[in-house]
């Protein structure tokens, strides 16, 4: 294999394991928010006995908030341009709604208290979640690497 094919190689290896990293943080900081809503708001409740639906649920979560988001930010900056700082609660809020409709049985919303405090708590936690998490694997990469020198 020539040098500049390997090169090519080595850097789509490498946009592929950051895309997978992210995913990762993403997924995991989904998850710490609704458990941490489920902690925090009586009226969100994750089902433990259906642990798989609640894994479906962090799934199908991050890919709506991956999908939703950028699309109700480009309604909004089109149609109502003083809505684009709470975008992030609303597609958190809708994301939420569709996991709840679905029937998998992970994820329960009874009151307007779980349905807006835990749109708000789960979209603050997710997103300090994917700025905070990975510092905190990059710094431990970090020291990891400088011990091996």
């Amino acid at each position: 294999m020539s040098r500049s094919r390997r090169q090519a190689a080595e850097r789509y290896a490498q946009r592929v394991i950051t895309l997978l990293f992210r995913t990762g943080i993403y997924l995991l900081s989904a998850a710490i928010g609704l458990i941490v809503a489920d902690l925090v708001l009586d009226g969100f409740e994750i089902v433990w006995s259906k642990w798989w639906g609640f894994v479906v649920c962090i799934l199908i979560f991050a890919l709506l908030q991956s999908i939703l988001s950028p699309w109700i930010t480009k309604i909004a900056d089109r149609y109502a341009p003083v809505l684009l700082g709470g975008i992030g609660i609303f597609s958190t809020l809708i994301a939420l709604v569709i996991v709840v409709l679905l029937p998998i049985g992970g994820l329960r919303i009874t009151d307007a208290a779980g349905w807006i405090l835990g749109s708000v708590i789960v979209w603050l936690v997710t997103a300090l979640g994917s700025v905070l998490l990975p510092m905190i694997f990059v710094k431990r990469k970090v020291k990891e690497a400088r011990g091996r020198r």
